[in-house]
């Protein structure tokens, strides 16, 4: 955007007053936009509606939840239990199981490929008798509450892509992720707080991520996910700085507001809206966030339920404390990423300590939601990028053993919001290796979470460079078997 001269905004602010810039514009709609940016409504209440006006259907979720496991956890390990695989351990996986299905660089080049069964116990539990590992004993207490999808499968075969797909409907980057849609199409629950959060684990060793994960690609920039991060300033540049008090602070955006009003009505440039808009969210956000993350006010019984780590800000445990309270306060998709699932060698050691650091929090949430009575609108999702493969990459040993990247299934759960709860859906083969029954696509699970929102997937669409967009490309079905 072409800045304006300052001594040009000196000539021409004070012969030009707010009521002729709302006169001459009022039959606009950039008038009706900046009176909302110019007249925020009180804390809390819903301040605006997304380009649909109201949603396609009645939702059954407000707001999201999800849990992103970075790296993509072995369904064999969690899950997705395989007994057979004990009795094929160390023979080589049929090829009437792969059917010619390509690999990634890391194990195409093996000359077997030895069949692993997992070394830990499975066992069923709740009502609904789900298998779930003994790694994961909280989520076990929990089955009952969750939704599995064991048939989810994808086209990609490497994190950067497969994670990008999950996120934005595309492989490639420069589409919107799944929070910015939501925000363009449904706006904002509560003026302080921006409508779509993101959370990351500190400290943890791990595929990339990207900004663009959780970027607004060529929808409005105010839809954009704001990262938080751990420590006294969870958002960079929010403070003021030395010298610069809030009084003070107040009246720079006024002045702000005036001139980009005047820029507004010379360029007719949609940006500079929302530009201002995100101005004035950072002036509000500088109250709000230190509210939302100072947790001194919650009881000992939270820090208990969620675990020893959720004292410490930035861990997984403290973000999805965090979460709740962010959801609590109108924050419309709230997203948690942690890392460290990519399991190549050493898989027993390092997804042991992976379910320690995220299985007790996952669970604490998701009944904590509950006891709040907030569960019943509010999805929450865990999973990751792809599955892992049924052959150790690598050297096999009694004890020690890889998994390689596998797009053909993978397991996930949801709860809450609209999710039909003690179910399990799909079905993989023998050796977790193809899906057998009822596959759900990446564009079916995002169809499906758009549909629980209350928005017909289809119809929400965005016209970029001569075409029109969305979430779900041109594909994707609701996985009716899932809602409750």
């Amino acid at each position: 955007m072409k800045m304006l001269n300052p001594a040009y905004c000196q000539n021409i602010a004070p012969n030009y007053s707010r009521r002729k810039f709302l006169t001459q514009t009022s039959l606009g709609l950039g008038a009706a936009a900046l009176s909302f940016l110019s007249d925020p409504t009180p804390a809390g209440a819903a301040t605006s509606t997304g380009v649909l006006g109201k949603p396609h259907m009645v939702p059954k979720a407000k707001r999201v939840i999800y849990l992103f496991q970075s790296g993509a956890p072995s369904q064999l390990e969690t899950f997705d239990y395989k007994p057979r695989l004990r009795q094929l351990r160390g023979q080589d996986l049929p090829e009437s199981v792969r059917r010619g299905q390509r690999l990634t660089g890391m194990t195409s080049g093996q000359a077997t490929f030895p069949l692993t069964n997992s070394i830990f116990t499975f066992a069923q539990h709740g009502q609904s008798g789900a298998w779930i590992s003994e790694l994961l004993p909280h989520t076990a207490e929990i089955v009952d509450k969750l939704c599995f999808i064991k048939s989810i499968h994808t086209e990609a075969i490497n994190h950067d892509p497969a994670s990008t797909f999950l996120q934005t409907g595309s492989q490639l980057p420069g589409r919107p992720s799944i929070g910015s849609w939501l925000s363009y199409g449904l706006g904002s629950t509560n003026d302080n707080l921006p409508n779509f959060v993101v959370l990351v684990t500190k400290n943890k060793n791990g595929q990339p991520l990207y900004a663009r994960l959780w970027g607004n690609g060529f929808l409005p920039s105010q839809h954009q996910g704001v990262q938080f991060r751990a420590g006294k300033n969870p958002v960079l540049y929010l403070n003021n700085p030395d010298g610069i008090d809030k009084e003070t602070r107040g009246h720079q955006i006024d002045y702000l507001r005036q001139l980009q009003e005047i820029q507004y009505q010379k360029t007719g440039d949609a940006e500079v809206l929302e530009r201002l808009a995100q101005y004035e969210m950072a002036f509000r956000m500088q109250t709000s966030v230190p509210e939302a993350t100072d947790v001194s006010d919650e009881p000992e019984s939270t820090f208990e339920s969620y675990g020893p780590d959720s004292r410490e800000p930035g861990t997984y445990a403290a973000n999805c404390l965090l979460a709740r309270r962010l959801i609590e306060r109108g924050v419309r998709f709230v997203q948690l990423y942690h890392r460290g699932w990519d399991h190549h060698g050493g898989l027993p050691a390092n997804i042991r300590r992976q379910c320690q650091e995220t299985d007790q929090p996952s669970a604490a949430l998701v009944a904590d939601l509950e006891q709040r009575g907030l569960l019943d609108d509010t999805l929450v999702i865990w999973g990751g990028e792809f599955g892992r493969t049924c052959y150790s990459q690598g050297r096999l040993t009694e004890t020690n053993y890889g998994r390689d990247h596998h797009p053909r299934c993978f397991s996930l759960w949801m709860a809450g919001g609209g999710i039909k709860a003690g179910y399990t859906h799909g079905q993989t083969d023998d050796f977790s290796y193809n899906v057998v029954e009822n596959p759900v696509h990446i564009h079916d699970f995002q169809a499906t979470l758009l549909h629980l929102l209350g928005i017909d997937h289809e119809q929400l669409t965005f016209k970029f460079q001569g075409r029109r967009y969305r979430l779900t490309d041109v594909h994707g079905k609701i996985i009716q078997e899932v809602l409750a």
